[in-house]
């Protein structure tokens, strides 16, 4: 009997990579540019984590691969999901609690405000709303995983991000000013200190 990932299984890159195998065979790199396009915004995986979970979900028999030659580069390897690769999966969509992470360098940067010129917080600002027009513009024209497009689960992922990117962006221009060395002087004369 293959090895089961956890106890508990969690939503981690393996089984991200057997949900994606659900939809068909694919290669690393397909799943990649999966990673890149679907899972972009909150979940991203690179190579270095993708191929590692790629030979544990193997090992395990929840995965099995062919390798397809190509000519003048390395044999692809094209995975496939197993059925004990299915029933874990199937584990890790019945749990009724995962978590939302939110883990933001920008917040963390916003917390020290007060330690930064005004110069150096309009520009973090600026430039990270130029990072969430980028994004909404790639949500816009997110070439979606799935072969028709039509998948309910992607559509509701897509609009979550729209919905927190439009909705981050409307309070940083909001409230931008209360960062600013001035008004911070002014906030803390009109509360007393």
């Amino acid at each position: 009997m293959p090895a089961a990932l956890a106890d508990d299984v969690a939503m981690d890159v393996k089984t991200v990579c057997l949900g994606m195998l659900t939809d068909g065979p694919a290669s690393g790199y397909d799943m990649k540019k999966c990673f890149e396009s679907t899972f972009g915004h909150f979940f991203p995986a690179g190579y270095g984590s993708i191929y590692p979970a790629l030979a544990t979900l193997a090992r395990n028999g929840l995965v099995e691969f062919e390798e397809v030659p190509q000519e003048g580069k390395p044999d692809r390897k094209v995975y496939n999901i197993t059925d004990a690769g299915r029933a874990e999966l199937d584990k890790a969509l019945s749990n009724p609690t995962p978590t939302h992470k939110v883990r933001s360098e920008f917040l963390a940067m916003m917390c020290f405000a007060h330690l930064m010129t005004d110069e150096q917080i309009n520009e973090v600002i600026d430039n990270k709303l130029t990072e969430l027009d980028s994004f909404l513009k790639l949500l816009d024209e997110l070439p979606i995983c799935q072969a028709d497009g039509s998948n309910k689960g992607t559509q509701f992922v897509a609009g979550f991000g729209r919905f927190v990117a439009s909705s981050l962006k409307r309070y940083i221009n909001e409230n931008r000013d209360m960062l600013t060395q001035s008004d911070t002087k002014d906030l803390k004369i009109a509360v007393g200190n």
